[in-house]
């Protein structure tokens, strides 16, 4: 697994920021974006001072903020080094957690030993599409004897934890 520092870390990487609300950025942060994002650099990580999270140039970084967070606000977040993960990789170190009540998907890194399935990056992310178009289009589930939202626990479900694909287990429900 790659090591990731403050020269490096802004390179195609994956990580969860953690929201930070008793930290100041002194005068002299380490650096200043284009964007207007700060970065203050420690031995165990970066803090980030931001108003845009997600699609960060050719990074993906999320923010773990509290529940009175907005976009386009300005939040603090910090990362350890250990928590950024390569996304142009063939690393299988990402899985998906599904809220079936919200009905959305989302990639997790991996951060100790789980039981999910692994996916690469860009494999995770297709499968977080195919997912948003099941919950998205309910068409498809006339063609099945269950509900919906049987169907979308069950094939959901499976599609996170095998390699199979979304047309292979959607034949077994037939």
């Amino acid at each position: 697994m790659k090591t990731y520092n403050q020269n490096n870390f802004f390179k195609h990487t994956f990580c969860e920021f953690q929201q930070v609300d008793d930290f100041t950025f002194s005068e002299n942060e380490n650096y200043k974006s284009k964007s207007e994002s700060s970065y203050f650099y420690t031995k165990e990580g970066v803090y980030r001072k931001s108003n845009h999270w997600g699609r960060v140039a050719n990074c993906r970084w999320k923010i773990a903020a509290n529940e009175n967070y907005k976009n386009q606000q300005i939040v603090i977040g910090f990362a350890k080094w250990a928590d950024f993960y390569p996304i142009n990789s063939n690393e299988k170190a990402f899985f998906i957690k599904v809220d079936f009540t919200k009905k959305i998907a989302n990639i997790q890194s991996k951060k100790e030993d789980t039981r999910n399935k692994l996916f690469c990056f860009s494999d995770a992310q297709q499968r977080i599409k195919q997912i948003t178009h099941l919950f998205k289009d309910d068409k498809w589930a006339k063609h099945f004897d269950l509900d919906v939202e049987t169907l979308h626990s069950k094939i959901i479900s499976e599609f996170i934890n095998t390699s199979k694909s979304l047309q292979e287990i959607k034949k077994n429900f037939k």
